[in-house]
């Protein structure tokens, strides 16, 4: 079984045939989703989501290109909804230079107001990087992320960074960027990253892996991002999809469920 860690089922790309991509997964082996929620509308439907179908699951946080629209009653409607059953962790919620829609004094309130939350409530975080990968270690680390881990969410950094990351306690989430060819950086991260650290992704309707690059991704492709990582390891697809499922069930808190 594979367990996509990181979906957006829930944004307008999928809103025709949401049902039809979770079928298309299943039979390709999908057998959980983790359904991100990262606004208002977004969390809405992932819950929605994760109420209709017994293998998604909702993630869900303010992600930080929506800092500025952060208040007292986001944050207050958000800790009622941590409370759903089926809300496994919380995020995706970090840092973003690339679109620097909110200046970075905003997204790191944001940002740390979030683990807060998440520390009191103990869920894991999902973590979006982009064009800011200091910054968001030494949140991290100045947080001390350690009690309740996380995910680095669509990993693209290095491997030094990979090992501090993982020193915080946080798991290292591999996209189908790893399938891309002049991704170096992420090809040595697959090869060194723990099995027992490593998750995998889609990050659909994004990033989707070769050989369907820059078409729509969805859920069923993740089963790529395995393979090209069995390959990396020289490894096998049975081994990865079997572990990084494991490692998704224990952070969740899904083992025996």
């Amino acid at each position: 079984m594979l367990f996509d860690t990181h979906t957006h089922l829930n944004v307008e790309a999928f809103a025709e045939d949401a049902d039809a991509a979770v079928s298309r997964a299943k039979e390709a082996g999908v057998g959980r989703f983790a359904v991100v929620g990262f606004d208002s509308e977004t969390i809405k439907k992932s819950l929605e989501l994760s109420s209709e179908y017994p293998e998604i699951y909702s993630i869900i946080g303010w992600h930080p290109t929506e800092a500025g629209t952060y208040t007292p009653a986001v944050e207050e409607s958000l800790m009622a909804l941590m409370e759903e059953e089926k809300v496994v962790a919380m995020g995706e919620m970090g840092l973003d230079y690339h679109w620097d829609t909110a200046p970075h004094d905003v997204q790191a309130k944001v940002f740390r107001r979030q683990i807060s939350i998440a520390k009191e409530l103990e869920l894991p975080i999902s973590i979006h990087m982009r064009d800011a990968t200091e910054d968001t270690y030494r949140i991290l680390k100045e947080e001390d992320v350690r009690d309740i881990g996380g995910i680095m969410h669509s990993f693209s950094g290095d491997t030094e960074y990979m090992k501090k990351f993982l020193a915080l306690g946080m798991h290292i989430s591999l996209s189908g960027v790893v399938t891309f060819k002049k991704t170096i950086e992420v090809h040595e991260v697959a090869k060194l990253v723990p099995l027992d650290r490593l998750l995998i992704e889609t990050d659909a309707p994004y990033l989707a892996p070769v050989p369907f690059r820059g078409k729509r991704n969805e859920p069923a492709y993740v089963k790529f991002v395995a393979e090209k990582i069995a390959e990396l390891r020289n490894s096998n697809f049975e081994e990865i999809a079997a572990q990084t499922t494991r490692n998704a069930n224990k952070l969740f808190g899904l083992e025996n469920i």
